[in-house]
């Protein structure tokens, strides 16, 4: 009786190591799919009431140019007409939403809505920089304004396919796609026009940042804009390079070296060309760079991600800033630093614009309290808002870096459930 008991004891402490094991594999899978965006945190702000609810167009020309989304279906893109002013202006934030890098996680991605416009919002609000109130978006509120939505992948740039797993890698062509299809549209009648993009859509606004500008002729104002996709090639915590890892996989697998700009290539290993801080320097069309020191998704998936954290050092500072050691601070300021280095040469033109708050955040243009309103973040006396509006319009040159944690007291920091 008791060999019995103790053998049933074994089975069900094995069945919870099992569960234990296959949870902790999910987490880190999310991960490399995963947006911080879409995760769930602690906040109470950036959802405001009766915001402009903005329905889905699909590009019907896309399936005869091979883009389509991971799954095979059309892509699509949320689009809410200018006027007045802004009836010739254009605004394109391109979606972000992680990356997948193996056939397995891009298996799962085909069947989210970042793989399929089967599982896409039929409406989506506008709100940040995509709002249509001047009170909480004055410099574009009356613009063309688009959301592109993101179901490749890999920001983008990739053009391959995996016949036996029906998956299709063709960010590019998606790309191409939206744009002819805009054009068409009106948008090749533009005065003035403003790429954005946030998170992997903020790394697509660099990668295809020039692209943009060639739609155009030489008298439209263009420009481009990354919102926390300044993503650092860092070591993390266990002394690897995670994000190094899951870029190369995703270069690989989708085909992205022929998207990426020769200007970084032709010196560089195109995975290495996959992280910002090596294709700055060669954009020529003027840039701004937002981005939280400490960006979350960064924090909680490339410096140290469950995969890197072996005895879970990093559990509770991953999820909550305040519950960070003195150590763990040090080590998130030298992340800092890597930064700010990383966008010294970048910063010099006159024609770039660089916000670098020092907060617990990412894709702050997005969100109504931190783009716009009477508490968001400042660095000075100026917003995010006014800060990318006096960049735009060359109304100031902006180079602003915020003071190292924990002296802004403007931050809006995620907590993380």
């Amino acid at each position: 009786m008791w060999e019995t008991s103790k053998s049933i004891g074994a089975v069900k402490l094995l069945r919870m190591f099992v569960f234990v094991v296959l949870v902790i594999v999910k987490w880190v899978e999310g991960f490399a799919n995963g947006n911080v965006t879409d995760m769930q945190y602690v906040s109470g702000r950036g959802f405001y009431n009766r915001p402009l609810l903005v329905g889905l167009t699909l590009i019907n020309g896309a399936a005869a140019k091979g883009a389509v989304c991971l799954d095979g279906s059309l892509p699509g893109y949320h689009f809410h007409r200018g006027y007045g002013s802004g009836s010739n202006s254009w605004l394109i934030q391109l979606e972000g939403g992680g990356w997948c890098g193996t056939v397995r996680n891009c298996i799962y991605s085909k069947k989210t809505r970042h793989g399929s416009s089967y599982y896409m919002e039929k409406q989506i609000p506008f709100i940040g920089i995509l709002s249509n109130k001047a009170e909480e978006n004055p410099d574009f509120y009356n613009w063309n304004r688009i959301k592109v939505r993101y179901c490749d992948g890999a920001s983008f740039s990739g053009d391959s396919q995996n016949e036996a797993a029906r998956l299709y890698f063709r960010g590019q062509r998606i790309w191409q796609a939206a744009m002819e299809d805009l054009m068409s549209k009106g948008m090749r009648y533009a005065n003035q026009a403003l790429l954005s993009g946030c998170s992997a859509g903020g790394l697509a606004s660099i990668i295809h940042c020039d692209e943009f500008r060639e739609l155009f002729p030489r008298t439209t104002r263009v420009k481009c804009l990354s919102d926390a996709g300044l993503f650092l090639d860092a070591v993390d915590v266990s002394g690897r390079r995670s994000l190094r890892n899951l870029f190369g996989s995703v270069v690989t697998l989708q085909g992205v070296r022929k998207s990426l700009p020769r200007s970084c290539t032709s010196r560089l290993n195109p995975i290495l060309c996959f992280f910002p801080q090596h294709l700055i320097a060669s954009v020529q069309t003027p840039l701004f760079l937002l981005n939280a020191a400490y960006d979350t998704w960064q924090v909680q998936a490339s410096l140290a991600p469950p995969s890197a954290d072996y005895r879970w050092n990093w559990y509770d500072c991953r999820k909550n800033y305040a519950r960070c050691s003195a150590p763990q601070i040090q080590y998130l300021q030298g992340f800092r630093n890597q930064m700010l280095r990383a966008t010294r040469g970048f910063s010099r033109f006159r024609k770039n614009g660089l916000f670098i708050n020092s907060c617990f955040a990412h894709c702050q243009s997005e969100r109504q309290d931190t783009w716009f309103a009477p508490d968001s973040p400042h660095i000075g006396n100026r917003g995010i808002a006014e800060s990318v509006g006096n960049w735009f319009f060359d109304r100031f040159s902006v180079q602003a870096i915020g003071c190292p944690y924990p002296c802004d007291k403007t931050c809006h920091n995620l907590i993380f459930k």
